[in-house]
């Protein structure tokens, strides 16, 4: 360049703009990244996590949204009882305890007397009522005798039988049953005995009473657990209570005829360890991917599909990603497979199978953009857990959500709904026993109420 050239002003001005020009990309570039960021946080309020898009419970939903979302698709039914469900009916016993004549002494027309006139039957009709409940004071007596040798024999009381007065087995498995399968708390329990059974009993022998009969249903809880380890198939769940003020946890490992509630002060592994050391040889578990559960030894795991459709659903509220519609789309048409296999179909080759597994691969390798960083997340998980997504469409008995565990454990939820809280661990725990035999008698097609009472009824 020649020193002596003029500087052309214009150039300088080109030059200025050129260097104004490439700030101004800067800044726009900076602005396009912090709208991206603010739109996705944006994006998390305007469409918050809940029991219908998330693993959150229903009880955290603060914010209910107008209309309810549910993972069941329309299936073009009506309402109610669908033809052939066989449903329960009020109906007439053949041979009533009593009988109540209505017989007309007066003619309504004339007003003669009919009194002598032969009675023609027209019409029965039947009420069920309850006798009024008066409780029953058995006095038992202890004699004895002198036998002729000089040796004085002495009768024995009945086990269970104590000193004084005491209540009796089928007043303390009531009481166990009401408060564990009913959830009627200690306070309104006495009232009910009180005014209900006429047969006063207080708050406090009321607790004791329910851990006395918790207590003989050990050897019972034991068998369950024994169960529960020897299973083809666990559902594993977990949720918190609250116990003596402190943060504690329920656990249900649960199966087609058993359930098995444990109370802990952990959700970790330990607890598992503690009451299954040997893990779980023969079972496949299923649950909501809670990382503890991968720690204990299972024959395979299957993580709960239903809990992947309700995060799948948040993502499509956040970013209306097509990945996640056709995720979803996937994990429905599996379970909807799943309901047409056979037993023998599970040890074959099966087509539709393997194409299942190749849009599962190609859905886990497809790119996702940073914007969507809840999707990315999601997708690393995944990936992770590859192999224990479709689990169950290799075993007939493993079913592909673990709502059968959550309904075994919703029962605890109820339970802080109505009394708030446990005021001691041995509470939680007795709590935690009674439910394990309550819902395996259930599940058994027993009364639970009579399963308690024969438990109740052994003096070990």
């Amino acid at each position: 360049m020649n020193p002596f050239q003029k500087i052309d002003p214009r150039d300088k001005e080109i030059e200025e703009l050129r260097k104004e020009n490439q700030q101004l990309k800067e800044i726009i570039q900076t602005l396009i990244e912090r709208i991206s960021s603010l739109e996705e946080r944006l994006s998390r309020y305007e469409n918050p996590k809940n029991s219908r898009n998330s693993s959150i419970p229903p009880s955290h939903d603060y914010t209910r949204m107008p209309k309810t979302r549910s993972l069941r698709e329309p299936s073009g039914k009506k309402p109610g009882g669908q033809p052939g469900h066989e449903g329960a009916t009020l109906e007439m016993v053949d041979k009533p305890d009593e009988i109540v004549e209505h017989i007309p002494q007066f003619c309504t027309c004339c007003g003669r007397d009919v009194s002598l006139v032969h009675a023609v039957l027209v019409e029965s009709r039947q009420e069920v009522v309850l006798p009024v409940i008066q409780p029953i004071y058995v006095e038992h007596q202890a004699f004895q005798r002198t036998c002729t040798c000089g040796n004085t024999v002495i009768a024995d009381f009945p086990p269970g039988v104590t000193p004084g007065i005491s209540y009796g087995e089928n007043i303390e498995s009531l009481a166990a049953y009401m408060s564990a399968r009913q959830f009627v708390p200690f306070h309104r329990l006495s009232e009910m005995f009180r005014y209900v059974f006429n047969t006063p009993i207080s708050e406090g022998t009321l607790v004791k009473v329910t851990n006395r009969v918790a207590e003989k249903a050990n050897p019972a809880y034991e068998l369950i657990r024994k169960r529960a380890e020897t299973a083809d198939v666990n559902g594993g769940d977990e949720t918190g209570m609250r116990i003596n003020g402190q943060k504690g946890w329920f656990w249900t490992l649960q199966g087609k005829l058993f359930t098995f509630i444990i109370a802990s002060l952990n959700r970790g592994a330990q607890t598992l360890y503690q009451h299954f050391p040997n893990g779980f040889a023969f079972s496949i578990l299923v649950h909501d991917c809670w990382r503890c559960y991968f720690k204990v030894a299972a024959v395979a795991h299957q993580i709960c599909l239903a809990h992947l459709l309700r995060e799948f659903n948040h993502i499509s509220d956040c970013y209306k990603l097509k990945w996640a519609t056709d995720f979803k789309q996937l994990l429905v048409e599996t379970m909807t497979f799943k309901k047409t296999l056979l037993p023998q179909d599970y040890n074959k080759t099966l087509i539709q199978r393997t194409q299942f597994e190749e849009r599962l691969d190609k859905l886990l390798q497809e790119p996702i953009k940073k914007k969507y960083p809840i999707a990315i997340s999601l997708q690393n998980r995944l990936v992770k857990y590859r192999q224990h997504i479709f689990t169950f469409l290799y075993y007939h008995q493993v079913p592909p959500d673990n709502n059968g565990s959550e309904r075994a454990i919703r029962n605890v939820k109820v339970k802080q709904k109505i009394s708030g809280q446990f005021k001691s661990f041995t509470g939680a725990q007795s709590f935690a026993i009674l439910r394990s035999v309550i819902d395996t008698s259930i599940k058994n097609n027993l009364n639970p109420l009579h399963s308690l009472s024969e438990i109740n009824a052994l003096h070990l």
